[in-house]
């Protein structure tokens, strides 16, 4: 290293002063804008709950355009998510915004150091994404939807509604680990309320026409269909009923 004279010192200056100038510029002028990733397991309704989102955010001060930006994208097919999520990924956004289990497994597979939030999984432990619901850990976070309970209340509401209801046809399924309890629940609520169920195994497209032909042999007076990604793709939502 040469011993430092008056013009090295005068040059070496200069550039740390030309850096923090360029610095503070950037900082005034060049403020990164965060991005959001939106990914949803189907296009069902979609618009509607998309701009649901950004309302939120305007009524936390969050602007679309203004100091954020979303980048979203919605599924039509289950299989094209994990495309989805390695694209969001690709982008650098800041943050993934994750609806359903289908999405939230896809983001998951696609980054362990991208913030991941999800929305609507009955069971985040069972299905593998956190620890536990006290203490996350890992990447995911966010909110469960898991009420079990709700679905016999479901069954109760729909006695009330029509008193002389004796068989129920159930639509639900058995890979969705939240969905065995909300099975149980409404099991246990149908001895006491003189319904018997009919269960109905749904794990994809292909056997929703399959169900509905077993249902219509026991003549069921009315249908519960529990949400997840095939049914809700489909057109179903969570505890969805039809008499």
């Amino acid at each position: 290293m040469k011993s430092p004279d008056g013009q090295q010192l005068g040059v070496g200056i200069t550039v740390v002063l030309i850096f923090a100038f360029f610095g503070t510029v950037s900082a005034q002028q060049q403020k990164k804008i965060p991005r959001i990733g939106y990914l949803a397991g189907n296009i069902l309704n979609e618009d509607i709950r998309l701009n649901a989102f950004r309302q939120g955010l305007r009524q936390l001060g969050y602007a679309e355009g203004k100091n954020i930006v979303i980048e979203s994208r919605s599924a039509g097919a289950l299989d094209r998510l994990n495309e989805l999520a390695t694209e969001l990924v690709r982008l650098k956004v800041d943050v993934i915004v994750t609806r359903g289990p289908p999405a939230t497994r896809a983001a998951k597979a696609a980054t362990a150091t991208i913030p991941i939030v999800m929305t609507q999984d009955p069971d985040p432990v069972a299905n593998g994404f956190v620890a536990s619901v006290a203490r996350p850990g890992g990447n995911i976070t966010g909110l469960s939807s898991l009420a079990p309970e709700t679905s016999g209340k479901q069954l109760e509401l729909l006695k009330e509604t029509v008193p002389k209801l004796s068989r129920v046809a159930v639509l639900s399924t058995s890979t969705n680990p939240g969905q065995a309890l909300q099975l149980r629940e409404i099991g246990l609520a149908a001895g006491p309320l003189g319904v018997q169920l009919q269960s109905l195994d749904v794990l994809g497209p292909k056997d929703i026409e399959t169900a509905f032909r077993a249902a219509s042999n026991e003549h069921p007076e009315a249908f519960i269909v529990f949400g997840g990604g095939v049914l809700v793709a489909q057109g179903g939502t969570d505890c969805r009923v039809y008499g």
